[in-house]
């Protein structure tokens, strides 16, 4: 099955996002035929940021999203919340990508299942 998670909450404060992204993994690893996507809006695009310290034993958003990609999973960011965010492409963690509403579009048509977060 084809999957897409769309997430809009802030990487810290919450964990609406840390458990989307976990989620994300879990379907990937779950059987090896789901392809997933995400998709960042709002503040959860400073999840995607690279460079990210969190204190020991902290789940780390951006080092979760490197493991995610390094499965074959796909992230976009909604480059206007970037923008609004001041996270230029080049901040952003590897397979992880500036994104905009036609590629949302085409990834919503493209999955069997949208789940937003």
């Amino acid at each position: 099955m084809k999957f897409l998670i769309v997430l809009h909450d802030p990487p810290y404060g919450t964990e609406r996002t840390y458990n989307g992204i976990r989620w994300a993994r879990q379907l990937i690893d779950a059987d090896g035929n789901h392809e997933v996507k995400i998709f960042m809006f709002a503040d959860a695009v400073a999840a995607t940021a690279d460079g990210q310290k969190t204190p020991n034993g902290f789940y780390n958003l951006a080092k979760m999203l490197k493991g995610f990609t390094e499965k074959g999973g796909v992230v976009g960011n909604c480059g206007t919340c970037m923008d609004a965010r001041a996270i230029a492409d080049d901040r952003l963690v590897s397979g992880s990508h500036r994104s905009g509403m036609a590629e949302l579009a085409e990834w919503t048509v493209w999955a069997d299942k949208v789940i937003n977060v």
